[in-house]
């Protein structure tokens, strides 16, 4: 199932995307987090599912996919957590060697954005990246888990973009005021659930600015797989039912460049993260 977010005046709320177009679910469960739950007890699951059918053969008012306001499609995650340098040929542009561990690093709920969101460049950043990834979001509480287990506490997968602002990320060794301003965490616009990605560790991931093709990579470029970060972050910390990974960006982004060759991102700038099978999410910057 494709569910996601989206705004009706100031109210954010839950939906589906069905065979015969997006659904709002609101009358069902209040929120992405209470459908996760419902995900995690059979019976319930079931439950919902009997009156999605029925609410479709109801033949209920679809939204308009083109006119609607996405909001991130987990609006409410207890955690956002990051890694960096997990693409081999990233790595490599980066004239970095691959890390022994994953590379951990934070970003908090202000940054989270709907696809179609206008993102607003801060006055004082000045070097605006892009950075597409792989999204998941954790389906159930995990402690300690092992490496073969792990897949089974991933409740979906999304598109994400982690925009980062260099100039604010490198003025001290501490990444987080870089990559945590307003909107710098597009996530979109659906969060599929596991069932329909058969190998999240095998899917075509690009990055577009203004149509041209910035990033085109495979997750299978990852140093760490989605199943090795999810055991890694358990054995440090509980991961909690919404938290969401972001699993790293591929070669590509203009930090990569030579330094005569960056142009950094500007406002009228539209960037599209697209991964297979997840959607296309789109941000424009202002």
């Amino acid at each position: 199932m494709k569910f996601f977010t989206y705004f009706e005046g100031k109210d954010l709320k839950p939906g589906v995307k069905t065979a015969g177009g997006l659904l709002d679910i609101s009358d069902m469960v209040k929120d992405i987090n209470e459908l996760i739950q419902l995900y995690n007890d059979e019976d319930k699951w079931a439950g919902f599912q009997h009156r999605l059918e029925e609410k479709e053969s109801g033949k209920d008012d679809y939204l308009n996919e083109t006119s609607i306001q996405f909001g991130p499609c987990e609006d409410k995650p207890g955690k956002i957590i990051c890694v960096g340098l997990n693409y081999q040929r990233h790595a490599d542009e980066s004239g970095m060697e691959a890390p022994e561990v994953p590379v951990l690093f934070n970003k908090y709920n202000n940054t989270l954005a709907g696809s179609g969101e206008a993102i607003t460049i801060p006055e004082h950043a000045k070097k605006i990246d892009y950075e597409a990834e792989l999204a998941l979001v954790i389906g159930k509480q995990a402690k300690n888990v092992d490496k073969d287990a792990a897949g089974d506490y991933i409740f979906g997968y999304s598109s994400a973009n982690d925009l980062s602002a260099r100039d604010l990320q490198f003025q001290t060794n501490q990444w987080l005021l870089g990559k945590n301003l307003d909107g710098f965490c597009p996530l979109g616009p659906y969060l599929v659930t596991k069932d329909e990605v058969p190998n999240a560790n095998a899917l075509s991931i690009s990055c577009k600015v203004n149509g041209e093709v910035r990033q085109q990579s495979n997750t299978s470029d990852m140093i760490f797989d989605c199943e090795d970060i999810v055991s890694f972050i358990s054995h440090h910390m509980t991961l909690e039912p919404g938290d969401v990974i972001l699993t790293g960006t591929p070669e590509g982004v203009i930090l990569g460049y030579e330094e005569d060759k960056r142009n950094w991102l500007r406002a009228g700038d539209e960037v599209m993260v697209e991964i297979e099978g997840l959607g296309k999410l789109q941000n424009v910057l202002q």
